[in-house]
């Protein structure tokens, strides 16, 4: 993108090329002008341009086939149509071919130059996924950490993972809590060691004692040989217990001893195993709470929360929105056989208007769906689950609406004072030609004077 972007305006009308190429230079930008759609497709040949403006009705060709001709040789240039023929079909219809957005005349300018600025905002986004997606993006044994929330996590990470100190992980579920336990394992003195991972919420609670501690022979009806547990497996290295929260109370003693005495008791046993383990936990619940309640041993609590990292949820990563969308394209994209494959920027701009409940696990299934069930090299909106494209219902945050006709009584009257009544100039800031400016000066009932 240019260092001032760039505008090619496309307008058979003389005076109103003139007007636009004008007022969208005093906003700040460099501009580019053609009288119809030949020359708009010479002046591309010749320029970079970032946007184009074009008019809809044109003799020769039509901004709508100059739209497509664009879209076809670069999909991601954004085109605003302007038009003083614009019905809701024809907004619909060139929204449906591609335009960025489409706006009937006369406009206010201010609206035009935001909706160029909106425009520019996404096609640098998507200019910046591209670039990350290329590069693989910046992470830290798979953490995407662009932004302060994460570095602060890694920044932990770092520090705590020299020593065996049982770290606590808290934070919302699909935060990524498993591949930080990870990194604090990578990082540490039991890195060549094994890592295992547990999530106690998701085993049935008969069977997770003998998983964690194992069991010795005939301690059961179906213990028919000695098992190690994972405690054991885990010697030298490190245990992940997810969801640490859910654990019943049972075991809750037996994972304190762990701790404090460094050995297990296999179930039938009667003489202690030692072990060196390392022991990462995580939970998304409020363990301090749960300890007050009694639903969790306070001392187990105690032992656990010596180092605690939280993860932070997706929603305060903004500065990592894009790099994690650009890492999880190209780790799936490699994976699927796309590895070219890029987000619309109208797509990114759902993405990033969703709430993300389900976190960077949610973002990363969001992904891979895409990058399964996308017909193209670009993923539309289209592409995205159901869940993402549903409005957000704003209604009882907006201001009492206008009817358009007031609307447009009142912008002609502001036009005409501000140019002191002169209509043939107010019919070139409204876009209008001068009978259609008389027209609605009386359908308006506004003086001529």
């Amino acid at each position: 993108m240019n260092a001032t972007p760039r505008i090619l305006v496309v307008e058979d009308d003389a005076a109103m090329r003139d007007l636009l190429a004008d007022e969208l230079r005093e906003a700040g930008f460099a501009i580019v002008t053609a009288a119809d759609g030949h020359e708009a497709l010479q002046q591309l040949d010749r320029h970079e341009v970032d946007a184009v403006v074009t008019d809809l009705q044109m003799p020769g060709l039509t901004g709508e086939q100059l739209l497509d001709t664009i879209r076809t040789r670069d999909s991601r240039l954004p085109v605003v149509i302007i038009t003083a023929f614009g019905t809701i079909d024809t907004a619909v219809k060139t929204i449906k071919a591609g335009a960025f957005h489409f706006l009937p005349k006369p406009f206010p300018m201010h609206q035009l130059v935001a909706t160029l600025e909106e425009a520019l905002d996404r096609a640098r986004e998507a200019g910046e996924l591209e670039r990350l997606t290329k590069e693989g993006g910046d992470t830290d044994r798979g953490i995407v950490a662009a932004g302060p929330a994460m570095r602060r996590v890694l920044d932990m990470v770092r520090r705590a993972a020299a020593a065996d100190t049982p770290v606590l992980l808290s934070g919302e579920s699909g935060t990524g809590k498993e591949l930080v336990a990870r990194a604090l394992h990578a990082g540490g003195p039991g890195r060549t060691g094994r890592f295992l991972a547990v999530n106690c919420s998701a085993i049935p609670e008969n069977l997770i004692e003998s998983l964690l501690f194992g069991h010795k022979k005939g301690s059961f009806t179906d213990a028919r040989d000695d098992r190690p547990g994972l405690f054991q497996d885990a010697h030298g290295g490190t245990i992940f217990l997810d969801e640490v929260g859910d654990m019943p109370s049972g075991l809750q003693g037996k994972l304190l001893r762990v701790l404090q005495e460094k050995e297990v008791t296999p179930v039938g046993a009667t003489t202690p195993v030692p072990v060196d383990v390392r022991v990462v936990a995580a939970t998304h619940r409020d363990l301090a709470q749960r300890a007050k309640e009694g639903s969790f041993r306070e001392d187990l609590y105690y032992r656990l929360n010596v180092i605690v990292i939280r993860i932070p949820p997706l929603r305060e990563r903004s500065e990592d929105f894009l790099p994690l969308i650009a890492h999880f394209l190209k780790k799936h994209g490699e994976r699927l056989g796309k590895p070219e494959a890029a987000i619309a920027p109208e797509a990114i701009e759902v993405m990033r208007r969703h709430t993300w409940p389900g976190n960077v696990r949610e973002m990363e299934n969001v992904i891979e769906r895409a990058l399964v069930l996308g017909r193209g090299p670009v993923f539309e909106m289209g592409d995205l689950p159901e869940a993402l494209l549903k409005p957000t219902d704003e209604r009882e945050s907006l201001p009492p609406l206008q009817s358009v006709a007031l609307v447009e009584r009142e912008h002609i009257l502001k036009t005409l004072r501000a140019v002191a009544g002169n209509k043939a100039a107010a019919a070139r800031l409204l876009g209008l030609d001068r009978k259609t400016l008389y027209r609605k000066l009386k359908q308006y009932h506004i003086q001529q004077g």
